[in-house]
């Protein structure tokens, strides 16, 4: 059996994606189960579009994630260069190849010259596609003489190569996920292989470098599904044979309904309503705006999705609306789902060069990279017995590319969050002690004290940041006290109450189980319920009526603090 090889090969024109993120991984996770190699080519001949430190940030951000590739631009390996704008020897050998065949012509066609002919084409209500039934009547060396093309060539014409599609050939496609399936050469257009500067294109580059690097499974997006065929009969001009492909579904984006809520419904209104007065500038923003948040108003009801229906009673602005609201909720996840939501879909964060914007990042929102993986890994495979907590090992162990489904997988920030709760659980204390003091909180108390913070509160925590926000009454005393909280505890008697059982705290080891024994002996002998003591106290403590047991928080803070916040509590319901 041939050695499985895998590629990722990104272009470094932006922040790495979830959706690529999660290829990557399916990239890596079929290499290890199979004892194969994972490779990481960066495809940067989309000179046009290149953005300065994507490369670098795509290299880090698969490190963060567990993703690290055999060979690679930084690591190297016997196939390299492993970046594509320094391979172009090696694919000006395969042009001068490709154009001694029948699969190939260059074509001298200037782009004003194919908006001329394109604008023809559609005077007439036909569109316009450089194909078999036009390439005849083009400036190409189809149509042209030898004496005419050698000419051009003399004259240094710019040209660029041109696939030249069999006619009326019907393809018969296999892949892995999808299975078999047909295309008839008719269909297709005429690719450009290699630009006018010498440069091939993504079409004829990857095969070159797939055939050289020995790959032979290529896992990738469906939305590369209508290439497949010009890329088999790629291999089959130069007489190569093809790798095994995979297309992998979309991923969605999120349900809606789980998103917007009466907190957020306003940011999130005004983020559609400025995309679609930028679309859409002949109507008013303040009438958009309210015809939006009437919608998103109704998002949990069961009629929401009929809502957006057309009806012909709907004035201009109605179904504009109604129409950018349902491809807006639809379809593909994308950067802007994450900007308008608030959730983020690149692993680290990225700023734009151009802009200096900050798209957030996974990382700096809190989330583990083991919880990270976990939850990419499941948009679109299902591990045996719907196990759906997996380490890294025991995702490759498993990975099947026949049980990655066809159909898209809906990202969910719920179930992202519940992957990071269910990480945080596992993570020992002292894990947790490093990570938080490596955040950026102030953290100003001893290693000791902070341990048995973390074990009273990451029950409680999505990320590590909670273990400090949801226990602040460790690190403060409360400024405010809840007013419903206040209402439910305190009565008239309570600052005796409390005032006297802060006396008798002077005598006792201040210990979690000598002061609960405290607490309970105190209620028992002033014939008080339990909670009349024990609510007061934690609104003392804590300003509300919330977290871990009361002894444990006054064992933490000490016995001169806890007096202290008795004594403010007390002052403050005078």
């Amino acid at each position: 059996m041939e050695k499985v090889r895998v590629r990722f090969a990104p272009s470094p024109t932006g922040p790495l994606h979830l959706g690529g993120v999660r290829t990557a991984l399916y990239d890596y996770l079929f290499a290890k189960n199979q004892g194969g190699e994972f490779v990481l080519r960066i495809e940067d001949t989309d000179t046009a579009r290149y953005v300065e430190g994507a490369e670098e940030y795509i290299e880090e951000a698969l490190e963060w994630c567990g993703i690290i590739p055999d060979e690679s631009p930084k690591k190297g390996g016997k196939f390299a260069p492993y970046r594509q704008s320094e391979r172009r020897d090696i694919y000006d050998r395969y042009t001068e190849q490709i154009l001694t065949t029948d699969y190939a012509y260059i074509a001298f066609d200037t782009p004003e010259e194919l908006d001329a002919v394109r604008a023809e084409f559609e005077a007439k209500g036909d569109v316009f596609s450089y194909d078999n039934k036009t390439r005849n009547q083009l400036r190409n060396s189809i149509a042209l003489s030898q004496e005419e093309v050698q000419k051009l060539l003399d004259e240094k014409t710019p040209y660029v190569v041109r696939f030249k599609m069999p006619i009326d050939r019907t393809l018969n496609l296999e892949d892995i996920i999808r299975g078999h399936s047909s295309v008839n050469t008719n269909t297709l257009d005429d690719k450009v292989l290699v630009k006018n500067d010498g440069m091939p294109t993504y079409h004829f580059a990857n095969i070159i470098d797939d055939h050289e690097m020995e790959i032979s499974h290529v896992i990738r997006g469906e939305e590369w599904l209508p290439s497949l065929g010009l890329h088999t009969l790629l291999y089959e001009a130069m007489g190569w044979e093809a790798p095994q492909f995979a297309h992998l579904s979309l991923i969605l984006k999120p349900d809606v309904s789980t998103l917007i809520n009466k907190d957020n419904i306003d940011s999130i209104t005004k983020s559609f309503t400025e995309e679609f007065v930028a679309k859409n500038n002949e109507f008013s923003f303040e009438e958009s705006a309210a015809l939006i948040k009437s919608f998103f108003s109704e998002v949990k009801s069961p009629r929401f999705k009929s809502m957006l229906g057309e009806n012909e009673k709907d004035n201009s602005l109605t179904a504009s609306v109604k129409q950018f609201l349902k491809k807006g909720l639809s379809g593909k996840l994308s950067k802007r789902d994450g900007d308008k939501f608030g959730f983020p879909v690149f692993p680290l964060n990225f700023t734009d060069s151009k802009t200096g914007n900050v798209s957030k990042g996974y990382r700096e929102s809190g989330y583990l990279p083991d919880a990270f993986i976990n939850m990419v890994s499941l948009l679109g495979w299902s591990p045996a017995d719907d196990k759906e907590v997996l380490s890294l090992d025991e995702m490759a162990k498993e990975f099947d590319l026949n049980k990655v489904h066809k159909a898209g997988a809906r990202f969910s920030k719920e179930k992202s969050e519940w992957f990071n709760h269910q990480y945080i659980q596992l993570k020992s204390d002292e894990e947790l002690l490093q990570i938080l003091k490596s955040s950026d909180l102030n953290l100003n108390i001893e290693d000791e004290k902070l341990l048995k913070i973390i074990s009273l509160m990451k029950e409680r925590a999505t990320f590590p940041k909670d273990i400090y926000e949801n226990g602040k009454f460790f690190f403060e005393a409360p400024a405010s006290y809840d007013e419903k909280a206040s209402k439910k505890a305190w009565n008239d008697e309570t600052s005796a109450v409390l005032g006297e059982f802060a006396e008798n705290l002077g005598t006792i080891e201040y210990t979690s189980e000598t002061l609960k024994q405290a607490i309970h002996d105190f209620a028992e002998n002033k014939g008080l319920g339990m909670g009349k003591v024990m609510m007061p106290l934690r609104l003392a403590l804590v300003g509300e009526l919330k977290g871990p047991d009361v002894p444990d928080i006054m064992e933490l803070i000490g016995k001169e603090e806890s007096t202290s916040r008795i004594n403010n509590a007390i002052n403050n319901f005078k």
